[in-house]
């Protein structure tokens, strides 16, 4: 194997490790916060469905968006370390280390999402008949979609980050400006589906669109696959090249606690 490889493994791995040094009861609160989310939610559309409210999708497909999208949050929209570095002294070893920070970043935030996806996510998954939900893909394009998806959540993660950076001590208005924006615009929280006055077409075709939103579409199959994910592979050549044009003029101006 390649030695830069076994280098980004090995960091996805101290992340792994990291999230779970006080054992998996460490994880707990995190699960049980997902689960107080997701069921009453379930419910809540099952009320809403029933009473035969048109909001574009049938009950089943709306059952699984939303269960999905639980499952997957962390994927669905990508929140990385970078976004904290300044003020959680992150920047430090990011740079003390002889590999890439962009590389470092997303080794990092992968094996960060491991632990959740074993003790939450997959748990979840085996009880979904449960609930009655499908969770079985309307088409294997969502697997492709997904990949897209992350990809794209990772460009636009660094360009919030050289935004942290340029507005210096101002870090937590940067994280409630970023949050405010992707859970309305991505579509996880609310599918476009619910949008009045034909917003859903307007939201799919911006970027943030081709987050969350986008695989969850195609996974419940209330889009075409080739539609989203000719989007979101022009989403991604438009953004990746400028994230990195845009954190390398931010490295510039970059200060951090210890200098």
């Amino acid at each position: 194997m390649n030695f830069k490889i076994k280098k980004y493994i090995k960091t996805a791995d101290m992340a792994l490790k990291e999230k779970t040094n006080g054992g998996l009861f460490y994880l707990f609160p995190n699960i049980l916060i997902q689960i107080f989310y997701l069921i009453p939610l379930l419910f809540l559309w099952r009320v809403v469905m029933n009473k035969g409210i048109d909001v574009g999708m049938n009950i089943d497909q709306m059952l699984t968006y939303t269960y999905i999208s639980s499952l997957f949050s962390e994927q669905l929209v990508v929140k990385t370390v970078a976004s904290g570095w300044l003020s959680e002294g992150i920047l430090s070893k990011l740079y003390s280390r002889p590999i890439s920070v962009f590389g470092q970043i997303i080794a990092q935030t992968i094996g960060s999402w491991i632990p959740m996806l074993l003790a939450f996510s997959l748990p979840m998954a085996i009880m979904a008949p449960i609930f009655k939900i499908n969770i079985i893909p309307h088409s294997p394009w969502f697997f492709i979609s997904m990949i897209l998806c992350i990809s794209l959540g990772f460009s636009i993660d660094f360009l919030f980050a050289s935004l942290t950076i340029r507005l210096r001590g101002m870090t937590w208005i940067s994280n409630v400006i970023r949050m405010a924006i992707v859970s309305f615009f991505s579509g996880t929280v609310i599918p476009f589906k619910l949008m009045p006055f034909g917003l859903s077409h307007i939201l799919t075709y911006q970027p943030f669109g081709s987050l969350g939103g986008a695989p969850l579409s195609i996974f419940t199959g209330t889009a075409r696959p080739f539609d989203i994910i000719f989007i979101q592979v022009l989403w991604n050549m438009i953004l990746w090249p400028l994230a990195i044009l845009i954190f390398k003029k931010s490295q510039e101006i970059m200060v951090s606690f210890g200098g």
